[in-house]
């Protein structure tokens, strides 16, 4: 059984109350997505193809796929939580 959390006015008090704008966190999860992924792959290969002493070296380009591997995880994760919230709360 779902529940829903009623909507309420702003009460002055919205630090301590505030709720995150799910539509743009939805648009921009479902923009980064993609480009995460996109650039974890494009970096992973082109860290592959690179000479062993070519400048940026394989170790940067390996960190940076890393980095945006996990950027994409991350922004898929908040992509299924955006989606679970609006299916409740909306």
């Amino acid at each position: 059984m779902r529940t829903t959390t009623p909507r309420r006015w702003r009460s002055g008090s919205e630090p301590a109350t505030a709720r995150s704008d799910l539509k743009l966190r939805y648009l921009l999860s479902l923009t980064f997505t993609p480009l995460f992924v996109l650039a974890t792959v494009g970096f992973a290969v082109w860290a592959a193809v690179s000479p062993v002493n070519g400048a940026p070296s394989r170790g940067t380009l390996t960190g940076f796929a890393v980095a945006c591997g996990l950027l994409s995880l991350f922004a898929v994760v908040d992509l299924v939580v955006v989606i679970r919230r609006r299916r409740t709360e909306l």
